[in-house]
This record gives C-alpha cells, structure tokens and sequence, in this order.
C-alpha cells in the first residue's frame, strides 16, 4: 500500500502510513496475552467492586471466588474478552491514523496529532467492537445470583441470545456510550500524560528529547500515564452499572449515562463513583508492562513469520 502525503498549512509535508498487516498482528498478539493472563482477573475485580459497592477488596475477592473458585476470575473471557483483545487493536490503528493524518492537515502539531488520533480511535473501538464485548463481559460478571440461588445460570452463548430476542441491538450494547467517554478520555489522558512522564524522565536523567529511552523509563513513562488516566473510573462505574445484571429494585429503568451518575452519587455518594480504581491502576500498568516490556519480542517474532518490518508503537 502507497503511502499518502499532503501538505500542512505551515507547508511541510504530511505523509500518511499505511496500516500493515504485520502491525494489526503484534498489536491483537500482545492484547491476547495480557487479557488471558493479569488483565481479566483485574478486569473481574474491578467489575466486581463497581457493581458492588459496598464490598471491600476482600469482599470482592471472596464473592469472585465462591463463584466459580480460580476460574471465577476469568469469567468472560472466552468469547468476549479474546474478541475485544484481538480486534480492538486493529480499529484504533486504521481510525487513529486517518485521524492523525486529517489533523495534521489542518495544522494540528505531532502532540496534538497523536491526542486527537488516540481519542477518535477510542470512540471508533467503543462503537465497533468494545461497546456489546464489555456489555457482555459484565453480564458475565454479575449474573452470579442465579447459581447462588442454586439455579444453574445459562451459557454465555444463551445470554447473548437472550438479550439480543429481548431487546435487540441496543440490548446487547447497553452502556456504549459510557465506553465511548471512557475510551477517548482514556486515550487522550494516557497519550498525553505520558508524554509528559517521558519529558520528567529526560529531565532527570539528562536525556535529550528525542533520544531513546531504555525500556524500564518506557514502562515507567507509559505506566505513569496510565494509571494516572484513571481519573476517569466514575465513567467507568457508570459504564458497569448500566450494563450489570445485579438486582437492584432502586435502579431507575432505562438507564442514560446522566441518569446513571445521579443514581450511584445519591446511593454511594462520590466514593461509589471510585469503586474498583485500585485493579484499574493494576490493570494499566499491567497493560503497559505486556505492550512496552514483551514489545520487542512480539515484533520481532512477528517480522519473522511475515517478512514485513513493525513500525507500530504498541
């Protein structure tokens, strides 16, 4: 595929990459990874305490395990997980380099490029593939109380089914809009703040901008922006309330996104709306960990197997 070029109001030239397959491979390659090992017990103790907040970290743990014992914390998993991990990469990848491209050509600079690239790929992924695998990750989650209840819970397959006969699309991507906020708040926020957590780091090491940082500094950096970019857990909260199957008579029906915050801040007040951060952090910094650590090996196996070159930054 050509690459594509253009030039910007300040008349240098734009080049637009292309989206390589070898790319599109490493990135749902080291996402596959990270969800089956840490990343969905984080993502299940984060759930967990979101839509029960009340519970304590040990509470949560508790409940997770008398669910199902050690596999109570993969609930989700398979399918849901492993979908969104090896395709949400590719969305972001192809959105988010038109849109940096686009707005370098408005005379956006390579910063805000990148934040406006990284926000509107979040919003593409919500909508594409993130909006019914986290919906149903979440019903995965919570319907826990038909087995307490001695009744054996359908499969997932059977859920799906269900809420899709009931109410259609919308059903099984309820709480999407919650994931779109929290996708380009998440993406503009991590994009940024590390950028500024790598400029600290030059600062203290004597480092030049420009010149390599070695790969702890990158995992510091990126884990720093990471987990700083869950100040946005209430979207997080509200997104996870409006997509669980916990019974809760005080639940208004037909759940927006402002209905949802009003409902968890009268209910919990504005801790409720951080219930679940600390996994979150956990689960941020894990990420960072499998894309900046394990990267270089997951390109160089991958340009191995399709002779192509990696030029992806995971």
């Amino acid at each position: 595929m050509a690459t594509k070029s253009t030039t910007s109001p300040q008349g240098t030239t734009i080049e637009k990459k292309p989206v390589k397959f070898s790319n599109l491979l490493v990135g749902a390659g080291m996402n596959m990874f990270e969800v089956t090992t840490a990343g969905q017990p984080l993502e299940v103790v984060k759930t967990t305490m979101a839509a029960n907040r009340s519970d304590t970290f040990a509470n949560a743990m508790a409940r997770i395990w008398g669910r199902g014992g050690f596999l109570g914390f993969y609930q989700g998993l398979i399918p849901w997980a492993w979908i969104e991990a090896s395709t949400k990469g590719a969305v972001l990848l192809f959105v988010a380099s038109e849109a940096e491209y686009y707005a370098k050509t408005f005379g956006a600079n390579d910063f805000g490029a990148g934040i406006a690239g990284g926000m509107t790929g979040g919003v593409a992924q919500a909508y594409a593939t993130m909006g019914f695998c986290t919906c149903m990750k979440t019903v995965e989650i919570t319907k826990h109380k038909l087995a307490a209840q001695g009744v054996k819970p359908p499969s997932t397959w059977a859920t799906f089914a269900d809420i899709y006969r009931k109410e259609g699309i919308r059903g099984i991507n309820r709480g999407v809009n919650a994931v779109a906020i929290r996708q380009t708040t998440n993406w503009g926020s991590r994009f940024g703040l590390s950028r500024l957590a790598e400029m600290a780091i030059r600062r203290a090491t004597g480092k030049e901008e420009g010149q390599k940082l070695t790969g702890w500094e990158k995992v510091m950096a990126s884990g720093i922006g990471g987990g700083l970019s869950a100040w946005n857990q209430p979207i997080e909260v509200i997104r996870v309330e409006m997509q669980s199957k916990t019974d809760d008579p005080k639940r208004p029906k037909n759940l927006t996104v402002g209905k949802t915050l009003r409902y968890i801040y009268s209910e919990n007040g504005i801790r409720g709306l951080y219930r679940g951060v600390t996994p979150r952090i956990g689960l941020s910094v894990w990420q960072t960990i499998c894309m900046v650590a394990l990267g270089d090996m997951a390109k160089e196996a991958v340009e191995k197997l399709t002779g192509e070159k990696v030029t992806a930054k995971h």
